[in-house]
């Protein structure tokens, strides 16, 4: 009884320590938001609550990878200065004038005119149109991606890279360890057979320690070949219908001219912050008669700032008359709801396209939790049926688009290493409102009436969810 009663008295005070120490250190290494998230855990379960904050409370990086990053930036920087002719310039006081300084600060590349861009909204297409570059291929391909499958897909990008590499190409293949586990498996040790340097990003399990936060994703979706064509957006080397019961529905950016370069300096970066080892980036692109200008944002916790929630917040409090938002998963932050709940008030056309299935339970339960403030606030939300829709991209006005990989949640703007590509084009803006619409046409309404009729449970199970946002 006596061994017991110490036992039962030792945890209590150990359960109380738990608590105090949390108090006192959580708030101090994160967001209020997210503080008040991890303390609400450690209080109800403090022997579970600390252990899960400190392998993924704070979205830390060991401090190699944060000096390769500071160094492949301050490289970018040097490279582009002596490439003065290829900088496009706003005209002042405008929307563009004011992105354009903010992106290059936090994400060191500089606007560039004399590109080429095609949007690809086929999944089939843009696969079709990247193998096909690939098969053109005469000195290098480099590909960085998120997810990779052992399926159809896997198979014809696995068959095209070696058909590049027995015509001598020199092939790399820049895999996020986790996401792309499957393809890493089945497909690894037969490209590397073929000559193809193949690497995992971020790799964890026992090297953890010498990466970063064990849940820390490389999230990025790169296609370059030679110095001629490279690849942007939110598709993975992966079947369309992945996602059980509804095939993704993607938007690919096919691009020439200057960005190719720059695009390239990004995969040059990512494979020397895993390998250490240097790649010589191909800076003598061609530039388009299309002309169009365009500026590269990378983001990711390797950089001093949440480059990404930065840009969409500003390009949300920029936007005068119409703004929209594309993404397949929607956890904003506070920053990120207040921006477009001020927009809206302020009397901006504020619509906000998420489909209406999802493939992550918690993340779609949580993202019902923001509808009610927004619609209130005014702002649209318009829920796409008819294909899981994981494009992620948004418009401002007529004179600016983004995309690329970034979703509008907590995990892309703080833990994900992502890339965004703004296009400063209005023929370009148009072609993409163009697609927005068609999802429209395609979409259901949500309305604030109807949506207030849902069941009391499910107010509840949302208001659960949106507490966990910081452990999405």
């Amino acid at each position: 009884m006596l061994f017991e009663w110490m036992l039962g008295s030792w945890l209590l005070l150990l359960d109380w320590l738990i608590r105090l120490a949390a108090l006192l250190w959580i708030p101090t290494r994160t967001t209020p938001g997210a503080a008040r998230s991890w303390l609400l855990l450690v209080g109800f379960v403090p022997l579970l609550g600390l252990p899960l904050y400190l392998l993924f409370g704070h979205p830390w990086l060991s401090a190699e990878r944060l000096r390769r990053q500071a160094e492949a930036s301050q490289v970018i920087r040097e490279e582009q200065a002596l490439q003065a002719a290829l900088r496009w310039q706003p005209d002042a006081d405008t929307t563009v004038a004011e992105m354009v300084p903010l992106v290059e600060r936090q994400g060191d590349f500089m606007p560039v005119h004399g590109n080429a861009l095609d949007l690809l909204t086929g999944y089939e297409d843009s696969l079709a149109h990247l193998i096909d570059d690939i098969d053109q291929a005469e000195e290098r391909v480099h590909l960085l991606y998120y997810l990779m499958f052992d399926d159809a897909v896997g198979e014809a990008i696995v068959e095209a890279l070696q058909r590049a590499a027995a015509r001598g190409v020199h092939c790399r293949l820049l895999l996020d360890a986790v996401g792309a586990k499957r393809g890493l498996r089945a497909y690894r040790k037969r490209l590397m057979a073929r000559d193809i340097d193949v690497r995992a990003m971020l790799p964890g399990g026992l090297r953890w320690r010498r990466s970063g936060r064990m849940d820390l994703r490389n999230h990025r979706k790169i296609a370059v070949i030679d110095n001629k064509v490279g690849y942007i957006g939110s598709q993975n080397l992966a079947d369309a219908g992945f996602v059980r019961g509804r095939p993704n529905r993607e938007l690919v950016a096919r691009v020439r001219g200057p960005a190719v370069a720059h695009l390239e300096a990004v995969f040059a970066s990512d494979w020397y912050m895993e390998t250490g080892q240097r790649l010589e980036v191909m800076a003598d692109v061609p530039v388009c008669s299309e002309d169009v200008a365009t500026q590269l944002l990378p983001s990711g916790p390797a950089y001093p700032f949440s480059n990404a929630r930065d840009a969409v917040n500003a390009l949300i409090h920029l936007a005068r008359r119409r703004i929209v938002l594309v993404t397949p998963y929607f956890v904003p932050d506070e920053a990120t709801l207040s921006a477009l709940r001020i927009a809206a008030l302020s009397g901006v056309d504020v619509q906000l396209i998420v489909s209406a299935t999802s493939n992550a339970r918690l993340t779609a339960w949580a993202q019902e939790a923001y509808y009610d403030e927004l619609l209130r606030s005014g702002v649209r939300i318009a829920l796409y049926e008819p294909h899981f829709l994981h494009a992620k991209h948004l418009s401002v006005d007529e004179d600016i688009a983004l995309l690329g990989s970034i979703n509008l949640d907590i995990r892309s703007f703080a833990l994900n290493a992502e890339v965004g590509l703004l296009c400063y084009d209005r023929k370009i803006v148009r072609q993409l409102l163009d697609i927005e619409d068609d999802y429209l046409r395609n979409s259901r309404p949500l309305e604030l009436s109807q949506w207030r009729k849902r069941a009391t449970w499910r107010r509840s199970r949302e208001g659960i969810a949106r507490l966990a946002d910081a452990l999405m």
